[in-house]
């Protein structure tokens, strides 16, 4: 972010309540955020890249009562059950605050635990959205040493803990919402509050909060931001500026609507790919809620979270697996075992994770790939999930020279062979790990790679999405670009208002034929909230043009669609002929006679 030299109006009061809590930042001189270089991002970044694997901790008061209140469940996730239950302020102190008292808390084990499953980093709440501070903080008294019965500063434990394992440890903060404090974002139903100003929240509660958890608490390697909002420019210095106190510190990408932080955050979901030329994290759950509820029993199997570790890695992600500790201040017992069967594979397997870059393939059907690499080779990892019956494993397009091949449990050597521009590797009948066996494979020189496209099923169907699209914007331009779905929904090309701008997509043909092309599309979804009053009317159809076909040749077609209608619908191209087996690639343009912008998640072949 350049320095602000100009604050809007509206900002003005709230910059001058800072003149007193910014560290590092003398009475005449604003705090400024310095860029790194890319050498020196990649510098920082560089053991949370090769850990891969870390322990994400949801914990407050709300675990006494486990997510209820007066009977109810009110929420999914049980750290919010104040907001979602709408409970005042003097009922959630008499229920969870005056009550929590976690005597079989043991940092120590806690952290050995986390370090036994294979975790290189622990994350932890230091305040949530509910205001109270884990740590013994000089802000607030509504903190878990002066305002609880437990008395004992968990953050401080934590962190000596983590020193004397080895393990980097870092604070969660939720910096914006507070459901207690009277600037806090968030509570809007509880009238006690007698309301202040987010900047003052900012000065008297989170900024010198944020410092103190910075000064106090040893070497911190992570600040792990939660819920951004919109913010003054001093507020946001405020929070910000703090972060120069740990030299080398890593945070994500949520503290404000513009910041992107070192690392870009997926939650509760893998992507289908890893983003381009960013660090990434997948937080989740190890089973429903976040923090401790009483009737979850969700529990992700341990299948699941070890073929999730490896998804993860295999697309150059680090997973932060989160755990929930009780009132009792233990986890319960599925995530304890869960923990230690992922540290059983990791004994065997870690070579596989840490240390190791995305895969160079396609999408493998029976597992997932990472690599190492080195001045003479590379180490390809196959995490194989679905052993072969046939005892052939066959690696699609690897034309590199191979020096071995090895199971990594073990380190059974096994034999290959070339078969066309594929390599087939002869494996034992039955898996090393019924979850995913590792083969290694050393190959010399640089990687040489066919990768293999996609092709029509047995049925002769292709489905192309958009993430495997290839962006054509006009220079300095990127209008037509891919957005993540949320909450599980596809990904879809989007802002496509440039009629210059295309798509398109390379695959196979293994049977000739004439294929019909079909594509789920809807006009530029619409920002804001959907109209769902009674009297409001259905828009008129609109007619767009798009240019569909094989890159030699393409025709013009007629798409008949309705205004605000967020979701796709499926609707026909035309048909194109394919004569030959081959490779080839499909375009969809503007017909800029007709055009307006559309939402793309998926082209589909289909054989006639």
């Amino acid at each position: 972010m350049k320095k602000v030299t100009k604050l809007k109006f509206s900002a003005l009061i709230g910059a001058l309540l800072f003149s007193s809590i910014l560290m590092a930042v003398d009475e005449d001189s604003s705090w400024t955020y310095i860029e790194e270089t890319p050498e020196q991002h990649a510098e920082k970044m560089q053991w949370w890249n090769e850990a891969r694997f870390g322990m994400f901790v949801h914990w407050g008061v709300y675990s006494v009562t486990g997510g209820e209140y007066k009977g109810e469940m009110p929420t999914n996730s049980a750290e919010w059950m104040m907001n979602k239950a709408r409970i005042p302020i003097a009922d959630y102190k008499a229920e969870n605050v005056d009550k929590f008292n976690p005597t079989q808390f043991d940092a120590t084990m806690f952290v050995r635990l986390a370090k036994e499953a294979g975790m290189k980093y622990i994350v932890i709440t230091a305040k949530h959205h509910d205001g109270l501070s884990m740590f013994h903080s000089k802000a607030s008294p509504y903190n878990v040493v002066d305002a609880t019965p437990f008395g004992r500063d968990v953050m401080k434990e934590l962190a000596e803990a983590c020193q004397d394992e080895g393990i980097r440890f870092g604070f969660y903060y939720s910096q914006c919402q507070d459901w207690h404090h009277p600037g806090g974002l968030g509570n809007d139903w509880d009238d006690t509050l007698e309301r202040v100003s987010f900047d003052e929240y900012v000065e008297e509660k989170a900024a010198p909060e944020i410092k103190q958890l910075l000064t106090e608490y040893g070497p911190i390697s992570i600040f792990w931001w939660d819920t951004p909002r919109e913010m003054s420019q001093a507020a946001f210095d405020a929070l910000h500026s703090s972060t120069d106190l740990q030299p080398g510190i890593i945070t994500n990408d949520r503290l404000g609507t513009e910041h992107a932080g070192d690392h870009k955050t997926y939650e509760r979901r893998i992507p289908r790919k890893g983003p381009l030329g960013a660090d990434w994290e997948v937080c989740m759950p190890i089973s429903a809620s976040w923090g401790y509820k009483k009737t979850d029993t969700e529990f992700k199997s341990v299948e699941t979270l070890i073929q999730n570790l490896c998804d993860i890695a295999s697309k150059g992600g680090n997973y932060l697996l989160n755990v929930s500790p009780t009132n009792e201040g233990i986890l319960l017992p599925q995530a304890t075992e869960h923990l230690k069967a992922m540290g059983q594979w990791m004994k065997v397997n870690s070579e596989s994770i840490y240390g190791t870059t995305g895969s160079p393939f396609n999408a493998l059907d029976w597992g997932r790939c990472t690599k190492k690499e080195y001045a003479r080779g590379t180490n390809l990892y196959f995490h194989v999930f679905d052993w072969p019956t046939d005892g052939q494993l066959l690696i699609p397009g690897l034309k590199s020279t191979v020096a071995q091949a090895y199971l990594l449990d073990g380190w059974k050597p096994l034999d290959v062979q070339v078969v066309g521009s594929d390599l087939v590797v002869t494996v034992p009948e039955e898996a090393p790990d019924g979850i995913a066996s590792v083969v290694v494979v050393k190959v010399v020189g640089a990687l040489d790679i066919e990768l293999v496209l996609p092709q029509p099923n047995e049925e002769g169907t292709l489905v192309l999405l958009a993430d495997d699209a290839y962006l054509h914007n006009n220079e300095g331009s990127d209008d037509l670009h891919l957005r993540e779905g949320r909450h599980g929904a596809a990904s879809y090309l989007t802002q496509w208002s440039d009629e210059e701008a295309w798509a398109e997509w390379s695959f196979k043909v293994n049977r000739p034929g004439r294929y019909e092309v079909s594509a789920d599309i809807c006009l530029q979804r619409p920002r804001g909230r959907r109209d769902t009053s009674e009297d409001s009317q259905t828009p008129e159809e609109e007619s767009i043009r798009l240019r569909v076909g094989l890159a030699s040749q393409l025709d013009s077609v007629e798409v008949t669609l309705v205004p605000g209608v967020r979701d796709t619908v499926r609707v026909s191209l035309g048909m194109i002929t394919i004569d030959e087996v081959g490779n080839y690639t499909l375009q969809v343009r503007p017909d800029t006679d007709q055009w307006k912008p559309i939402d793309l998640s998926q082209i589909e072949l289909k054989l006639k």
